[in-house]
Formats: structure tokens, sequence, C-alpha cells
């Protein structure tokens, strides 16, 4: 089975659809003016700046943790574009990974699908209670626990 991959880089426009070259995009967490790291990729290991700087594509890798996020978006001139509330991080906060004996993970409650290295995991594999995801089998080591959500 194939999955469809994630966005790899964002891309934002000017109204008139050329690239907002030097746009600034600010994350906060919900609700606030309070800045949110975001990521340069997807170990989490390296904030971005904030605001992120846009490319002269009007691209930048924007990762983020498993928080709930507000983006503002503005040109290069500071001229606000739009502001969008409650974007949730599309992974485990520090992007959770298996060790082999773990069953248990914390997890933001909403999610649509779990992934282990790439492959869905069937509803059948896990139980969900009280924000927590069991795993019937422990995730193998070093990989990859991703909570997607919609």
């Amino acid at each position: 089975m194939s999955t469809l991959a994630p966005t790899p880089k964002l891309q934002f426009f000017d109204a008139n659809g050329a690239p907002l070259v030097g746009g600034k995009l600010y994350t906060y967490a919900a609700g606030s003016t309070t800045p949110l790291a975001s990521y340069t990729d997807s170990t989490g290991n390296t904030a971005n700046t904030n605001p992120v700087i846009l490319d002269s594509r009007g691209e930048a890798n924007v990762w983020l943790s498993g928080a709930i996020y507000k983006f503002a978006l503005y040109d290069s001139t500071n001229v606000l574009i739009w502001t969008v509330d409650n974007i949730n991080g599309s992974t485990f906060a520090s992007n959770a990974t298996g060790d082999g004996t773990t069953t248990a993970f914390s997890v933001v409650n909403g999610f649509t699908a779990i992934y282990i290295n790439g492959v869905y995991q069937n509803r059948n594999t896990y139980t969900v209670t009280s924000g927590t995801v069991t795993f019937t089998e422990a995730p193998p080591d070093t990989s990859i626990i991703e909570v997607v959500y919609n």
C-alpha cells in the first residue's frame, strides 16, 4: 500500500499569484502571540527563525511539533496577508521513535491515522484512551511513529 507524501516545503504566493519572496511566516502558540518554534526538518533538532523568511520561490521548510499553532503570514514589507489559528502539528512532539519495548505513547486527541515507518497502522493494532495510544506490539527499535491530523 502506498501513501501520499507530506508537503516537502510550504510555498506562499502574493495576491497576483507570484511567489511571496522574502515573506515572513510567524509561528505562535494557538490563540496567542507567544512565539512557538517550528523546525527545519523532521528531527526537530534545529529551530527555524521566527519569523521564517521565505526564499526566492516563496518557500520554506516548516516542520511542527505536536503542539497547536497559529500562523501569521506577512509580505516582505510587514503587511499582514492572513492569520490562521489552531493548526495541529502532524506528529508526536519530538518525533516519537520506537525502541522495540515501549508500547504506549502520548498523543493529542483528534488524529486520523498512525504510521510506523510510513506504513499505515490498522485500528486493530492499537487502542486509544485518555491521550495515550497503546500498540498491541511495540514499534521496532528506531522506527518513526507518525500521527496524522486533518
